[in-house]
């Protein structure tokens, strides 16, 4: 028996050395329903745990979802505080520190929840018709404060005669008379505005606070004697959608008093410990394409205002003051990656931590959260091989610990690209331009590899070194995926933006067909095995690339604009982009709008060119997408017009609709000489 049991445990140990040694495989298209990632940290009050949202898919029913996990920061340990197939979020724990406040869906529809950390029971609170945002605790924990949208009641302009009492008539119209009356990912927008509620920590009715018709914007701040409320407002969006102000809310008699009066925008109160100061940001606006968010100091005794970034030169954004009200925290975007920076009142600055974000899973885009307890920060953190995690650093600088690992038995098992900086010189001028390269798994220097260009959108963005599931995909199929920053990028300051100011696209084309010449430099790529690809403002200079350059095999332009002038027209927000990106409306300056618009090149167009958009967008509407498809089918270009059902802007808010974007691009370029793509599965063997 001694002799089998031995033979059974070498085996075993065989079996577990090969398991092990296994080679690793590259990330595959149905890897996006493994990925997780953590986002709205919030440290305990005593500064030894960390409860954040944990995010991850749901495969059945094809969306995202997440719960609220604790971790001990100093062993890592993980605990789950909620569970189920739900969305829970915004956690947020009282003043002592014994009960979670947090906004779930799991009972159907949105509403407040609570949990008692001594004995983990769960209730709801509220029963509230619409769903509440902008969370908050008064300081006494006897409150919660939030905002919610409330419909407003309109008569129907005309009432028709002689309907019988039993006929069926067609549904009576609808009359939109508001300048926004849709938006992207929210669809047709009822009459109503986001008010301010406030209802008793232990339940019971919400008591609504503001009444006027305009939208009540957070974070939501309480006065330390909870006698007013802070909060930011745009009182006239319909003709200055980016003038919000502060406003000061008393309890005692409703009244809402004004506390800044500029143009441009004065957001995201920050009320300091001793409620005598508001941090927030904005800027004198100058309706230029950019504009950096400079951090304000608001003296509530005296009114005045003044600047503490002034000599920073990038945008910040969601200040937090420390617990005794020295320093102020924020965040900001520095050439691709995003800090934690701080400063005193004096507006003495210091860079706290780098690499913040990991939030945007399938591109990699800017976007982080963190928050401040004691000496501790809590953060978003991404290393550009991993989704984001939670890390911890001391707020007197130092390395920052990663307590989470939340994809690490799945990228442990996958090889996945590498990701290597470079800068070169734009043709147009010599502005040096940075950008990353990705390279494809098992990468070897001495072959010839296809490369795509990746282009990203805004186009008042940036990209960086960070996680992207699109980007490792697209090198798992064999690509080297270059991807930029050209002038209009942000995190470089602001001329550097605004040289597309009244201006785009424009030598931003060179910037990105300078990044290609400086990689085929380096001896790895095929020159004749050129792909391009972006999405939104990265779609609008895919099209553009196509119609200055035949360079290229194949393009993907995804969800672009294509003509300003119909654009301008259609979009969302065509106010904001009537006033900021061109110095004249449409008509009286057609020329201006078609200069710079794609479709006036289409016949120049050689390259074979698909068009992917959602058609539920509203940002850049899919009658931009079906003006390009028909001008070039009519130009004899190969093309093909790829619809995604329900979708929006952000195609890939379902994870498989990222897979589906994925699969669409791999697959074209692959009928152009690109790789044939193990990671796409034949059609034909689907059941």
């Amino acid at each position: 028996m001694r002799c089998f049991a031995a033979l059974v445990s070498f085996c075993l140990l065989a079996q577990s050395h090969l398991l092990f040694a296994a080679p690793l495989e590259t990330l595959q298209l149905e890897d996006v329903f493994a990925l997780e990632y953590a986002s709205d940290p919030q440290l305990s009050r005593s500064g030894e745990q960390v409860i954040f949202v944990r995010n991850f898919m749901d495969i059945e029913k094809d969306r995202k979802r997440s719960n609220l996990w604790v971790a001990n920061i100093a062993s890592g340990e993980l605990r789950p505080l909620t569970t189920g197939l739900f969305n829970d979020r915004s956690p947020r724990l009282s003043p002592d520190g014994k009960r979670l406040a947090f906004i779930s869906n799991r009972g159907g529809s949105t509403q407040l929840y609570m949990r008692w950390q001594d004995t983990g029971q769960i209730a709801v609170l509220s029963q509230l018709p619409e769903g509440p945002t902008n969370l908050t605790w008064s300081p006494d924990g006897a409150s919660l404060l939030f905002t919610a949208f409330v419909p407003r009641q309109e008569k129907p302009l005309v009432a028709l005669p002689g309907k019988p009492r039993t006929a069926d008539w067609a549904p009576p119209a609808k009359v939109v008379s508001s300048t926004f009356y849709r938006f992207d990912g929210a669809g047709y927008l009822p009459a109503g505005n986001q008010q301010i509620f406030m209802m008793s920590a232990d339940g019971g009715s919400a008591i609504q606070l503001t009444q006027a018709q305009y939208d009540h914007d957070g974070p939501l701040a309480f006065s330390p004697d909870v006698k007013t409320i802070y909060f930011s407002a745009v009182p006239d969006a319909e003709k200055a959608p980016l003038n919000s102000e502060l406003f000061a809310l008393s309890l005692n008699n409703g009244k809402v008093k004004p506390l800044t009066d500029r143009v441009g925008p004065d957001a995201h109160p920050a009320l300091s410990p001793d409620g005598k100061y508001i941090a927030y940001v904005g800027f004198d606006d100058r309706k230029v394409i950019y504009q950096n968010r400079q951090l304000y100091l608001l003296n509530l005794a005296t009114g005045n205002s003044r600047v503490l970034t002034a000599e920073l030169d990038r945008s910040v954004a969601a200040p937090v003051w420390s617990d005794n009200g020295k320093h102020i925290y924020f965040q900001y975007d520095d050439q691709g990656n995003t800090y934690i920076g701080r400063t005193d009142r004096n507006g003495r600055f210091k860079q706290v931590v780098s690499d913040v974000g990991g939030l945007s899973l399938g591109r990699p885009y800017a976007g982080g959260q963190f928050t401040v307890k004691g000496r501790q920060i809590a953060f978003t953190t991404t290393d550009g091989l991993s989704p984001a995690e939670i890390a911890i650093v001391n707020y007197r600088g130092g390395k920052a610990k990663r307590i989470t690992h939340l994809n690490k038995t799945l990228l442990s098992r996958k090889q996945l690209a590498t990701i290597e900086e470079i800068r070169y010189p734009s043709s147009a001028d010599g502005l040096e331009i940075q950008g990353w390269i990705a390279y494809p798994p098992n990468f070897d220097a001495t072959k010839k590899y296809p490369l795509m260009l990746e282009i990203h959108g805004g186009p008042v963005a940036n990209y960086g070194a960070r996680f992207a599931a699109e980007i490792q995909l697209f090198a798992a199929a064999g690509y080297v995926v270059l991807y930029v920053n050209p002038r209009g990028s942000d995190s470089y300051g602001e001329v550097f933006a605004n040289y597309i100011h009244h201006n785009y696209p424009s030598e931003d084309y060179d910037d990105l067909i300078s990044g290609v010449d400086a990689v085929i430099a380096k001896g790895f790529v095929d020159p004749e095995q050129l792909y391009v690809t972006g999405g939104s403002g990265g779609g609008t200079l895919t099209a553009w690339i196509v119609g200055h350059t035949d360079r290229f095999k194949a393009a993907v332009v995804a969800k672009p604009v294509i003509n300003w002038y119909s654009f301008s027209l259609t979009a969302d927000a065509y106010p904001f982009f009537t006033q900021y990106w061109f110095d004249s409306l449409p008509w009286d300056d057609m020329e201006a709008y078609m200069k710079r618009s794609p479709i006036s090149y289409v016949g120049n167009v050689k390259t074979p060119t698909m068009l992917l958009t959602g058609e539920s967008d509203y940002r850049t509407p899919i009658s931009e997408t079906e003006q390009y498809y028909q001008a070039l089918k009519l130009a004899g270009v190969d093309t093909a017009m790829v619809r995604i059902p329900g979708a929006g802007h952000g195609i890939a808010a379902r994870p498989s609709n990222l897979m589906s974007k994925v699969a669409h691009i791999l697959w074209w370029f692959e009928q152009y000489g690109g790789p044939s793509s193990k990671l796409l599965s034949d059609p034909s063997d689907e059941g």
